[in-house]
């Protein structure tokens, strides 16, 4: 499975990247302004130097909603770095979008997914990613984790190529099952991404490493 960082913080996408396990970036306007990115050449500059630290695929998201705006904004993205995976929307004109840089050799991720149903559509525009937003559908009292598994199901039965990356992330719990479930990407935070160096017996048995060292 592929890690990927869900942040625009570039101080962030650094300590990730020194750990030597990462595979990418995703972003999105909420994280761009989180980080007082601002204005179409901000944005731009912002995500090259993101390609400039993490040798992987970085999704950068458009932000136009019709075909016409999602393919001239993607066609601009794309031309930043040959990493730029473009993030559209799961929406009608957004499922034209990714058939049409599909055929255009642009490789895409389809996000806001919350359904298997918008996954096969995904799938069948030829997406390179797919991104079910599992935390938000905990948040709805439905099981993010399975619509991973259900997916992952789906595509192994039908040989859909699109990569299932499990977003909305909001543990380290959640990353094992994804693993578990089948995803090919995790997307998360530095923090659940950390969380899964974490374990009491681990910092136990260090502590006690260390001491006997002393007595050596």
């Amino acid at each position: 499975m592929k890690f990927f960082i869900d942040t625009a913080n570039l101080a962030q996408i650094r300590e990730a990247n020194d750990l030597g396990i990462l595979d990418g970036v995703t972003t999105n306007p909420s994280l761009m302004a989180k980080e007082g990115v601002k204005g179409n050449d901000a944005i731009m500059n912002h995500y090259k130097t993101i390609c400039e630290i993490v040798d992987g695929d970085i999704s950068a998201e458009v932000f136009s909603t019709d075909f016409d705006g999602i393919v001239a904004e993607g066609k601009k993205l794309h031309a930043i770095h040959k990493n730029i995976v473009v993030k559209v929307p799961m929406i009608k004109d957004g499922v034209k979008a990714i058939k049409w840089f599909t055929d255009n050799g642009i490789k895409t991720n389809c996000t806001l997914v919350f359904s298997a149903g918008q996954a096969i559509l995904a799938a069948k525009a030829g997406a390179a990613y797919v991104s079910p937003f599992i935390g938000r559908i905990d948040d709805s009292g439905w099981d993010g984790v399975e619509l991973i598994a259900q997916i992952a199901n789906i595509y192994s039965i039908q040989g859909f190529k699109t990569e299932i990356l499990a977003a909305s992330i909001r543990s380290a719990l959640h990353i094992i099952k994804c693993a578990e479930a089948g995803a090919d990407v995790c997307t998360c935070p530095l923090d659940s991404i950390l969380g899964l160096l974490k374990h009491p017996l681990t910092d136990i048995g260090l502590a006690k490493f260390l001491e006997d060292a002393k007595k050596m």
